[in-house]
């Protein structure tokens, strides 16, 4: 293959591999930073201050349930209204959870046995998204790596076919040894796992935990002693009694208590 041809194509592909990633770091720094919605940045906290403890303050805060001295939730009239809603899908899923029981249940016993809520909740949270897009952009990293190294090995192949000939051919075929050699340090630098240096980056910078959110801050004001029995009753997460199950047959009244 001719050295000047041969050259070109490598360069260019060289000066592609590195400006893609250029570009498109400049592209996200001039776009405008997205709202972050305060139950997506509420689900990096602790278990009484999560995004699922943030839901049910909400729903206090609305009227919608009651929370009894156990920490068991309980739909008010308001709440048993199948035509209202919360206002997002967090605090609706936690609604409809509620409205499927007979009696009221604690936000433990929701949060961990709840396989619908569980659903509801990891859809909010884009989780099954997330997946399949991993998965893609693995598939592409993959398909990728296998490209360079074809490329790689064509070129290595090409400059040992035959010696160049003349000062342009030489000059040509230097730079396409630089070039090459440029590729072979991309494809080590960005061939392995995707996002890789974004976790190297964001695993330098100290860790800064979300602030709680606004529904969680105002029932603590509003309604302190609320607030403790939520605290309490999101630690409640064993399956007892009758949980407004249907009971069964030869075990008396005993079952039919609520938690």
């Amino acid at each position: 293959m001719d050295p000047v041809a041969l050259a070109c194509a490598v360069v260019s592909v060289t000066v592609l591999l590195y400006g893609a990633p250029v570009v498109r770091d400049c592209l996200r720094a001039r776009l405008p930073a997205a709202p972050v919605d305060p139950y997506r940045a509420a689900a990096g906290r602790w278990l009484t201050e999560d995004d699922i403890q943030a839901a049910a303050a909400q729903l206090l805060l609305d009227g919608l349930v009651t929370i009894n001295h156990r920490g068991n939730l309980a739909l008010t009239e308001t709440g048993a209204d199948v035509a209202r809603t919360a206002g997002h899908p967090l605090p609706d899923a936690l609604l409809a959870a509620l409205r499927r029981r007979s009696a009221s249940t604690t936000l433990g016993i929701i949060a961990f046995h709840d396989p619908v809520f569980r659903a509801a909740h990891a859809e909010f949270h884009g989780v099954v998204r997330a997946r399949r897009a991993r998965t893609t952009r693995s598939c592409l990293a993959a398909t990728g790596v296998l490209l360079l190294t074809g490329e790689l090995a064509f070129v290595g192949a090409a400059l040992v076919d035959r010696l160049p000939q003349g000062p342009a051919q030489w000059a040509a075929t230097a730079a396409t040894g630089l070039a090459a050699l440029a590729q072979f340090g991309f494809l080590g630098r960005y061939g392995g796992r995707p996002g890789a240096d974004s976790h190297r980056v964001a695993a330098s910078e100290p860790y800064v935990p979300p602030a709680p959110h606004p529904a969680l801050v105002e029932l603590s004001e509003k309604a302190p002693e609320a607030a403790a029995r939520l605290r309490a009753g999101r630690l409640r997460t064993t399956r007892r009694r009758n949980r407004g199950r249907r009971r069964r047959r030869g075990r008396g009244t005993a079952t039919a208590r609520i938690d």
